[in-house]
């Protein structure tokens, strides 16, 4: 299974060594996700990563940055949304049915199936599939490896999700939880527990 790691919907102070380290310890696919933020903070947050990792690196918005840093490629929040005119290169999509994974898989590098458990960075978002509903998506192939879980993903559930036959995992609130951006410096913790992700789903 695939490993992806979403940034934290806002930017704090550690964030670039945080991130610096996670690559240095194999982070393979990170998605820059910042929403309704001002281009201008992204960019710093770039311009204070080593450009060897750029290629790592999938937007979430500002598609320019895609071609401005040399970035792997852009991820469109909504499944239906139409690609920046002219694109050319990697697409993941956000998908919140199982007709929508069926409609654009074949068109997007992978696709995101948001709300398979309650989220744990955002308590809005609850777990919309039932069990039985995973597994028959399975059987009939809409769930393979083109399509990774979001959504309450963690240690506890990384082996269900691999059994159904996901290709992939999303990782926020589980990673990030583990570390106070108001009280904290040190993260040790955090890149623990990142490398206990990464030997779940090898």
């Amino acid at each position: 299974m695939k490993l992806i790691i979403m940034t934290r919907p806002t930017f704090f102070v550690e964030e670039d060594k945080i991130l610096t380290t996670l690559f240095e310890e194999g982070m393979t696919n990170m998605h820059l996700f910042k929403p309704q933020s001002e281009p201008v903070y992204s960019e710093r947050l770039l311009t204070l990563l080593p450009e060897d990792y750029y290629k790592r690196i999938t937007v979430h918005d500002h598609f320019y940055l895609r071609d401005e840093y040399g970035l792997r490629g852009i991820h469109l929040e909504q499944a239906d949304a139409e690609l920046p005119y002219g694109y050319r290169g990697d697409v993941s999509r956000t998908c919140t049915s199982l007709e929508q994974v069926k409609q654009w898989k074949k068109k997007s590098s992978y696709i995101f199936l948001k709300s398979i458990f309650d989220s744990q960075s955002n308590p809005a978002d609850r777990q919309s599939f039932t069990m039985d509903e995973l597994k028959d998506a399975s059987r009939h192939g809409i769930i393979d490896r083109h399509v990774y879980a979001l959504g309450g993903v963690n240690m506890d559930n990384i082996r269900l999700l691999a059994d159904l036959g996901f290709g992939g995992v999303v990782v926020c609130g589980d990673l990030w939880n583990r570390f106070n951006i108001h009280q904290e410096q040190d993260f040790k913790a955090l890149i623990a527990h990142f490398k206990k992700l990464q030997k779940a789903v090898s």
